[in-house]
């Protein structure tokens, strides 16, 4: 197995194909894939067999069942952080397109795919993002990296050509998503007592943009993982669990908990930047990705985020009555910048815009 090669910032290191090594069918995993703390993980107890909340869209719209429903989301992003979003308004053809063309350019010769492959410089393209060292150990996944938005951002040729359909049907499903991403962040708005369009044109010109998995099977999944604990440096991150296998985890009361795939549904989670804005009130949770020894895994991540120019901390709103400002605020594109030069590590990030509790030290007595 080649090495990595050296230390690298604001891009990603290129590592072997993980699609091709689990296509050797491999007895055993290289030993940069394995994951020491993973040995030390109790077994998932009936007790930890709990699921996330669902929200309802359509509800959540309706004037008639509102109030309910934006409880039920209220207590989501409060306890949870995620929530299954059913009855969302995309239309089953863009999501069948979506999952069919997903599928379709996985399975394609990697000579294809490496077309597209990232940039020493960027995240963007075909490979595995955040891999800055050679010491560190590697996700058992293929990813692809889009911007979608704003359309002046994208860079086209890390957008497949193969299948020809790919590109419009990438182009469908981010207009769609983005009428999702407004209407949930008006819901929250309301539900923090603030004007939907304060929080709305937080993220106008914002960016949009997509991360496709390919978790591969593999051979010891209980040693590896297909994607680092990590919290989302985007607002909302809208999840599509393509082909329904399960792996995806989240942090819960200090276990890790696994989500069970619902079809026609969306896996939606709070980002660092709602965590922000929200002063606290909604939280951003640490999450992963495990794998299957027989299965493949498929899903699409699209991420909602703040304009680069953007400045982002507490809204004004939350903390003009004299309440604890939790949090400093900082321009969004150095936020983002802290997230993506350095490997995933949970919420380590999130200390540079955390404001700090000064420590009660003694009186000096003399």
């Amino acid at each position: 197995m080649e090495a990595v090669e050296k230390t690298i910032i604001n891009g990603s290191l290129p590592v072997p194909n993980v699609q091709v090594l689990s296509s050797k069918k491999l007895t055993e995993i290289p030993n940069l894939y394995i994951r020491p703390e993973r040995e030390a993980e109790p077994a998932l107890g009936a007790h930890l067999q709990q699921e996330i909340p669902s929200v309802d869209l359509s509800k959540l719209l309706d004037q008639r069942f509102s109030e309910e429903e934006s409880k039920k989301l209220h207590l989501a992003c409060q306890e949870w952080g995620f929530f299954h979003l059913i009855n969302h308004g995309v239309g089953g053809e863009v999501m069948e397109k979506v999952k069919r063309d997903t599928q379709e350019f996985f399975k394609q010769p990697l000579e294809v795919k490496d077309a597209h492959s990232q940039l020493p410089d960027s995240v963007e393209g075909y490979g595995q993002a955040f891999v800055v060292s050679q010491e560190q150990r590697l996700d058992w996944a293929d990813m692809l990296s889009l911007r979608l938005r704003p359309i002046s951002s994208r860079r086209m040729r890390f957008w497949p050509t193969q299948p020809t359909s790919f590109r419009e049907t990438l182009e469908q499903y981010s207009s769609e998503l983005m009428k999702v991403t407004n209407s949930l962040l008006g819901a929250m708005a309301k539900n923090l007592g603030v004007d939907p369009d304060v929080l709305i044109d937080k993220f106008k010109d914002g960016m949009q943009s997509a991360r496709i998995n390919y978790y591969p099977p593999c051979p010891q999944p209980d040693k590896a993982l297909g994607l680092s604990p990590h919290s989302d440096a985007s607002g909302l991150t809208i999840l599509l669990q393509i082909n329904e296998v399960q792996g995806l985890q989240i942090m819960k009361d200090g276990n890790w908990v696994p989500v069970t795939p619902l079809p026609d549904s969306f896996v939606v989670n709070v980002g660092d930047v709602i965590e922000i804005l929200s002063n606290g009130k909604y939280k951003s949770i640490n999450h992963r990705s495990t794998v299957d020894p027989e299965k493949e895994r498929l899903s699409i991540a699209t991420f909602q985020s703040p304009s680069s120019e953007a400045d982002i901390g507490p809204l004004p709103e939350l903390v003009r009555d004299g309440g604890e400002v939790c949090y400093n605020s900082m321009n969004y594109g150095q936020f983002l910048k802290l997230f993506t030069s350095g490997k995933l590590d949970g919420k380590g990030h999130m200390q540079f815009i955390k404001k700090q509790k000064p420590s009660i030290t003694q009186p000096f007595l003399s």
